[in-house]
């Protein structure tokens, strides 16, 4: 890639498809009481992103579960699959294992026959990164060479950390900077005091992305020291961009993230800008 045209890889995108026979979409039923539901009104599927991304300069893009609460976790795996096929896109995909379950390492071979199958999300539930059956599983991450994906917010860096320095071989991309929620400046020390610890360690890495949720009427401005302080603390090295869409398209629409971080990073270097935008990501998962 050269930045002769501005390019980049979407790191954190969601398709579904309401009426999948096999795939359950948890976080955004349209009768249920998520705040996500909205987005169960209606399928966005990989044409719909491409014709969201592509323009803005969108070549690649990685696929993170979407589908919670579906019988077979690998079932959308495949379908995803099937997707890159037609379409392109994902480039990568991410998907979910119960690391806690017994059958966790049969559940990962299922998904590794599907070629684009980079990653693994797990939510599970309770204080889970210090659980035990869990990290049992998550240690299988090494043995695939699998890159896993982490919601964790300020107070659970701690946790974080020692589960990063537990396992120093797994690479953990920590999702949506840390999901700031509020714009104050007491949360934001908390929050970057914190991000100051994981950031020293070499296996995690920062995806920016997903700002929106955390003020819906959020401007440049607003979520500039977020940006700004993961690139510093990170370094440029382990910072990766992503929209999260189509769920910050709840507040926002794709041009106006693309053009905002844009903006954002003007100052850059085309080194820089190409890897945050682009070099970094197709490094990590190897797309």
């Amino acid at each position: 890639m050269t930045n002769k045209k501005f390019a980049f890889i979407d790191s954190h995108v969601h398709f579904y498809d309401m009426q999948h026979p096999e795939l359950h979409y948890g976080h955004w039923q349209p009768n249920g009481n998520m705040p996500l539901r909205e987005l169960g009104n209606k399928n966005y599927l990989a044409n719909d992103f491409i014709k969201d991304a592509e323009p803005l300069g969108m070549r690649k893009a990685i696929h993170v579960q979407a589908a919670i609460g579906s019988r077979d976790p690998v079932a959308e795996t495949k379908w995803l699959q099937n997707i890159y096929e037609e379409t392109g896109i994902p480039n990568g995909i991410v998907g979910h294992v119960d690391l806690r379950s017994s059958n966790a390492r049969q559940i990962i071979e299922n998904h590794m026959n599907y070629k684009n199958f980079k990653g693994i999300r797990d939510f599970s539930y309770g204080d889970y990164l210090t659980n035990s059956a869990f990290r049992r599983g998550f240690k299988l991450l090494e043995e695939y060479n699998l890159v896993a994906s982490i919601h964790a917010e300020w107070p659970d860096m701690s946790k974080l950390s020692d589960l990063a320095m537990s396992y120093p071989n797994i690479t953990i991309v920590l999702d949506h900077a840390g999901s700031p929620k509020l714009r104050t400046t007491e949360y934001f020390e908390h929050w970057k005091n914190e991000m100051k610890t994981i950031s020293e360690l070499d296996n995690v890495i920062c995806k920016v992305s997903g700002l929106a949720m955390g003020d819906h009427n959020w401007t440049i401005q607003s979520i500039k020291p977020y940006v700004e302080t993961c690139i510093e603390l990170f370094g440029i090295s382990k910072t990766i961009f992503a929209t999260n869409w189509p769920v910050d398209g709840l507040w926002s629409d794709y041009s106006k993230v693309i053009n905002a971080y844009k903006e954002l990073t003007k100052s850059f270097s085309s080194f820089e800008k190409d890897s945050f935008f682009f070099k970094n990501a197709e490094n990590i998962y190897d797309i």
